[in-house]
């Protein structure tokens, strides 16, 4: 690709969509919830920019039909956009996690992907997808 280099830009194809754009760890506190009865817990989710290049991000959450994103219960997925991450910054996020009457004792798990996009949300390069688990009680 010299017309890039012509013009003073690269080619980071290779790297974006080769290995892990991010690096994500996820924490409950409380660490879990309890059985038929309404309550929340957080999901605190630690976010890192692997790469050496400016990544417009978002983080979308799905819970199981168990569970809600909301204090009824009718939200199981909802996204977080971050915006631009520099190169090697990271972010803290976190997200509300609701039970309610019909949250049987057990573990759920809990799905936290991770998006690289290019130029607007609607376009992805990469993705991380991590799951999690909390327990009813």
């Amino acid at each position: 690709m010299s017309l890039f280099n012509l013009f003073g830009k690269r080619d980071v194809s290779t790297e974006l969509t080769g290995s892990a754009p991010f690096r994500m760890s996820t924490e409950w506190v409380p660490y879990k919830l309890y059985a038929n009865r309404a309550n929340s817990t957080s999901l605190m989710i630690k976010l890192k920019n692997m790469t050496g290049e400016v990544l417009l991000t978002s983080v979308v959450v799905e819970v199981p039909k168990q569970l809600g994103l909301d204090e009824l219960g009718v939200a199981k997925q909802r996204e977080l956009r971050i915006g631009k991450m520099g190169p090697g910054e990271e972010k803290d996020l976190r997200c509300n996690v609701f039970s309610g009457l019909n949250a049987d004792a057990g573990e759920y798990t809990v799905m936290v992907t991770a998006i690289a996009h290019y130029l607007d949300y609607g376009h992805v390069i990469n993705a991380v997808r991590k799951r999690t688990t909390v327990q009813v009680v």
